[in-house]
């Protein structure tokens, strides 16, 4: 179905329906993403207040049948909040909804709207003196929405689950302006189809979210930070193992790291202090949360000791405050940033089974040296086997020299990840950037089920269309 512009006469149509301010003049930070590798368009640039303003533009726009393209943070790294292709969208920030409105300290629940920026609602978590645990590089600027819309990750999903683990109830603007009132706060609501789960990770295709219902978890008595240096891969996958046996669900994040990322920190952000005159080839960085009573030191120095005695691990170093356990995610957390600098050919986010992770990192270099000479920065949330897989030019050789190839490249990569039982996305999501590898590598009767529940919602195709299914 075709769709129109939204235009002057759009916004007319939405006299007395919303206050005029709502519209603003398009900047151009609605049509970028951070790669600077799609740009989009807009007809109008809306930032709705409330939720009874995003209700008369969805509705407006379902009328008009003018495609709708909601925007968060703006961080996503798959180009679903840009539209660059056919008619002039809405793109509908919500930003001005960034309100915390209800904080229950002993539900550990908190109600966020949709724009509330990530690192707020864990501030406002830590001042009730719970923890809201999903925390990633862009936490200071990203939205709760958007990370609702794409399910996020980050670094501690191995303890806390991704952003749908943490969502109890949401409150939604449906393809044709309706407005779901499903902000429960329940832990159990077995009354038939979840969908609070079906439009977290939609990518905005199905509809507004526009609120949340968060859960919140008890602060960790204590927090130990280490960095271990592996002899491989098969190593850390090891030290992962015994690190569980030894704290179990204490701890939160373990994070793979490969020279390469440290080199381009070196390189670009030589500000950033590393803590050896000489990266090591491989290391993991490990951070427990522990209860009341327990010291986390201990715990990371009997960890510690037991892997040397196994042959996991070679060196390491236990922060001894918390200025520099910080310094140590700073590296982890510069990594994106550094790599950005150096400038990709390809950047992969991938997932794997745990027991499959290091026979990746092996095979991969082998297939990708047939394609020429390149350097790789694998690291990423060992944990739950999501990688980031980046390709980069040889040294002294620019990206812009390797553009043939960049396609055939990232096909070796996911086509090794598919045969391997893989996932082509871990946790950045679809957008229009991986459409093309969804419809190869995915599931013909999952796509055939999305494409049946897209035409259900919206018939009329105007919510961020191209975005996750082909328009």
């Amino acid at each position: 179905m075709e769709l129109n512009s939204a235009d002057a006469q759009f916004v007319e149509r939405l006299s007395g329906r919303v206050s005029p301010d709502v519209f603003r003049p398009v900047e151009p930070r609605y049509l970028e993403e951070p790669r600077d590798r799609y740009h989009g368009k807009a007809g109008v640039l809306a930032l709705p207040r409330t939720v009874e303003e995003v209700s008369a533009l969805v509705g407006a726009a379902s009328e008009a049948r003018v495609p709708v393209v909601p925007y968060g943070g703006g961080t996503g790294l798959v180009a679903g909040q840009v539209l660059g292709e056919g008619a002039a969208p809405l793109v509908l920030s919500l930003e001005r909804m960034n309100a915390i409105r209800e904080v229950h300290v002993s539900e550990n629940v908190l109600v966020a709207e949709a724009g509330a920026i990530l690192s707020d609602v864990q501030a406002a978590a830590r001042e009730a003196g719970r923890l809201f645990p999903l925390s990633l590089a862009a936490e200071g600027s990203c939205r709760i929405g958007g990370n609702l819309s794409t399910n996020a990750g980050g670094v501690n999903v191995l303890r806390y689950g991704n952003t749908r683990a943490l969502c109890l109830g949401l409150e939604a603007v449906m393809p044709d302006g309706r407005i779901w009132h499903g902000l429960t706060r329940l832990r159990k609501d077995n009354t038939g189809y979840d969908l609070r789960d079906l439009l977290i990770g939609a990518e905005g295709t199905l509809g507004v979210i526009t609120a949340a219902a968060l859960k919140l978890s008890p602060q960790p008595a204590a927090k130990g930070t280490a960095l271990m240096m592996v002899q491989s891969p098969e190593a850390a996958l090891e030290l992962l193992a015994l690190a569980q046996e030894q704290v179990g669900d204490g701890v939160s994040a373990f994070e793979l790291m490969h020279r390469n990322g440290f080199e381009f920190l070196s390189e670009h952000l030589p500000q950033l202090r590393q803590p050896w005159s000489e990266a090591p080839e491989w290391c993991v960085l490990v951070e427990l949360g522990l209860s009341k009573g327990s010291d986390p030191v201990e715990a990371l120095s009997d960890l510690f000791g037991e892997a040397m005695e196994r042959d996991l691990a070679y060196d390491g170093l236990i922060a001894q405050s918390e200025a520099q356990a910080v310094d140590f995610w700073m590296m982890r957390e510069h990594i994106p940033e550094a790599n950005r600098k150096v400038g990709s050919i390809v950047s992969n986010d991938i997932a794997l089974p745990l027991g499959s992770v290091a026979a990746f990192i092996a095979k991969a270099p082998e297939k990708l040296a047939a394609l020429g000479d390149f350097r790789l920065n694998c690291f990423g949330h060992l944990g739950d086997g999501n990688l980031h897989y980046n390709i980069f030019p040889a040294s002294g050789r620019d990206r812009v020299e390797y553009e043939s190839i960049a396609v055939q490249a990232k096909d070796i990569v996911h086509g090794l990840v598919h045969e391997m039982n893989g996932s082509i996305s871990a946790e950045h999501g679809i957008g229009r950037a991986k459409v093309d590898d969804l419809e190869r590598y995915g599931d013909p009767v999952k796509l055939a089920a999305m494409r049946a529940i897209k035409a259900a919602l919206d018939p009329q195709g105007i919510m961020n269309p191209g975005a996750v299914l082909r328009a």
